[in-house]
């Protein structure tokens, strides 16, 4: 009884250290259970009896939000954007640019018969028809106008891959666009007046502004084929020009440049070039421009248009491999398109699903 007595009394009156040292004080037991419970409370509850499997209901919620899962981040303002036209724009302006040079360039050669301005004419009208379609959007396309400097340009590192053919299809629009306009200019009895009673027709009219070799090249026309261009020079000259030409582009509007005067370059370069072609293939150096061209003539020069292909693209790829190996790390810039620049006055939130 004397023991039962002091084990209550000791109970009572003195605070048993054991159980103090191992209970946790009120807030240290709170944060336990808040530990404790959130774990708990993030875990689903099972539904039922049965357990949910790899293929249930939970992992069918699992791949739904993973689905719509998202990216967001935030555009502090003040923050200094950059954006490029549009593919729409760029290929408008191609069309347009390409337009513009074929129907000058062929218009003056189809009637240098009789205006007689002379191959220095026929020259300059690709030339300076170039260097003013480059000014006029070559700040929205990048102003190639030609399947060749889009290549050359591609190669080169100075314009994406991915709108070479979209740029090419545009190109070839607005050439035969250009021929087609002329061809139904022609006054359906200049030809044979000008065969002097011969028969002719207008894509016989039309033949000479097309490119050919050997014997429709434009020295064997000349001469009643007595002299021409064989298939060999006119590949050459086709290459190599082209490959000039390509070159005097890339590096007229590399940025390091820095050449304001790069229409003026560039359009200059065309019409000396196209003198030296002129005699020799009629001068192509782009093949939306023969295509154009062989589209409303006679079926010869559909025939060897293949080489007015062949010929200035690799002379393109000639080009932007070399200005790729004299730059080694060319910023791609798109030639003469510029970006618009402009400054965020608010936060931005972009958000991107993926």
């Amino acid at each position: 009884m004397a023991q039962d007595n002091s084990a209550t009394s000791a109970g009572s009156t003195e605070p048993d250290d054991n159980a103090a040292a191992g209970t946790p004080a009120p807030e240290e037991a709170s944060a336990a259970a808040a530990a404790d419970s959130t774990p708990a409370a993030s875990q689903p509850a099972p539904s039922g009896s049965q357990p949910a499997g790899p293929s249930g209901s939970a992992s069918a919620e699992d791949e739904h939000e993973h689905e719509h899962e998202i990216d967001a981040y935030v555009i502090p303002a003040g923050t200094v954007m950059v954006t490029g036209p549009s593919l729409v724009a760029r290929l408008g302006a191609e069309v347009f640019g390409t337009f513009g040079l074929v129907v000058v360039g062929l218009g003056i050669a189809l009637y240098n018969g009789i205006s007689q301005i002379g191959s220095l004419g026929v020259g300059l009208g690709f030339g300076l028809a170039y260097a003013a379609a480059l000014v006029a959007v070559g700040h929205v396309s990048g102003g190639h106008f030609n399947p060749a400097v889009t290549l050359g340009a591609a190669i080169g590192g100075r314009t994406p891959w991915k709108d070479v053919v979209p740029y090419w299809l545009a190109q070839l629009v607005g050439a035969v666009l250009a021929a087609a306009v002329l061809f139904i200019t022609i006054p359906s009895t200049l030809p044979g007046l000008l065969a002097q009673g011969g028969e002719a027709s207008g894509r016989t009219f039309f033949s000479s502004v097309a490119n050919g070799f050997a014997d429709h090249s434009p020295l064997s026309t000349a001469s009643q084929g007595q002299v021409e261009f064989s298939l060999v020079v006119g590949l050459l000259v086709e290459i190599v020009l082209t490959a000039v030409f390509v070159g005097v582009i890339l590096g007229a509007t590399d940025r390091r440049s820095r050449n304001a005067q790069a229409p003026i370059a560039i359009g200059l370069a065309l019409a000396v070039l196209t003198l030296v072609a002129l005699p020799v293939t009629n001068a192509s150096l782009n093949p939306a421009r023969s295509t154009a061209a062989a589209l409303f003539s006679e079926s010869w020069a559909l025939g060897q248009l293949w080489l007015f292909w062949v010929a200035p693209l690799v002379g393109a790829a000639l080009a932007g491999l070399v200005y790729r190996a004299f730059a080694a790390e060319p910023a791609e810039d798109n030639l003469l398109e510029e970006d618009d620049a402009y400054v965020t006055t608010d936060d931005v939130l972009v958000v991107t699903e993926r």
